[in-house]
């Protein structure tokens, strides 16, 4: 019997589980070995469903209750709600395009947002009730996915930034994202402190940006404390043995999973 890995974040109050997959106890081969759940990367379709399954027994979850979106780097979210549940799976899986964000104050149902070096971000609201799980690569972070995200939240079920406790997750870090100028400048465009999130490696000629800490940023002008921010600290790249790195394994490779789930 295989024992699924998972990276759980104890920094959330008792009402919600929190968690990154690890690459450990799985049934995917090669680049994807072993513990990929994510549906879009190329791995076998019966072993990716294999995984999930793993993964939701450990959740105490039915497979309908996994949310799992095609990611493509925009700041599109989507609302899981109870139209959205009674979809057909095929309906689902057409509403689950292109998102990058979603949200719900439904329990039992575990918001996943796939990643091997962007940024995973949970967002809980314990005052109404509500969740939220975000991708941030560097063009979600630029284009503002964290602010768009609370202030959907805001709108729809009342949160506000005070009362938000979040989780970034494993992702690439500072010592290890080299950048174009050009991602430089998005950034410096996006009006970010470069001063802090940036910094300049003179024997390659080439900056290196802080995503973690970027999004931590942004998490902060939204009104969240840092004292309700846990980053977990843990860089992809520099530890791709235990968590998904495409820098280091490919795009052709597996796919952390962050989720966020209400009891």
């Amino acid at each position: 019997m295989l024992t699924v890995s998972i990276h759980p974040y104890s920094s959330m109050p008792d009402e919600v589980v929190a968690f990154s997959t690890t690459r450990h106890g799985g049934c995917s081969e090669g680049s994807y070995a072993s513990f990929n759940c994510t549906p879009y990367v190329g791995d076998d379709t019966a072993v990716v469903q294999a995984n999930q399954a793993m993964l939701c027994e450990r959740l105490g979850i039915t497979a309908d209750r996994l949310v799992i979106p095609y990611q493509t780097h925009s700041c599109n979210l989507l609302t899981i709600d109870d139209t959205f549940m009674h979809l057909s799976g095929d309906a689902r899986h057409a509403m689950l395009q292109e998102k990058d964000a979603m949200m719900t104050s439904l329990d039992n149902t575990c918001l996943c947002i796939s990643t091997a070096d962007c940024i995973p971000i949970l967002l809980y609201d314990p005052i109404h009730k509500a969740i939220a799980a975000i991708h941030a690569g560097w063009r979600g972070t630029v284009n503002g996915i964290v602010t768009s995200t609370i202030q959907t939240m805001h709108q729809t079920y009342g949160t506000q930034g005070a009362d938000v406790h979040a989780v970034i997750g494993p992702g690439i870090s500072l010592a290890a994202f080299e950048v174009g100028i050009e991602v430089y400048e998005a950034f410096e465009k996006a009006g970010y402190d470069m001063g802090i999130i940036a910094r300049w490696h003179p024997e390659k000629e080439k900056f290196h940006i802080d995503l973690p800490k970027a999004n931590q940023l942004a998490l902060r002008s939204n009104g969240v404390p840092d004292e309700q921010i846990h980053d977990c600290g843990i860089c992809t790249y520099t530890q791709h043995r235990d968590f998904f790195s495409a820098r280091r394994l490919s795009i052709k490779s597996g796919r952390i999973l962050s989720g966020i789930m209400l009891r």
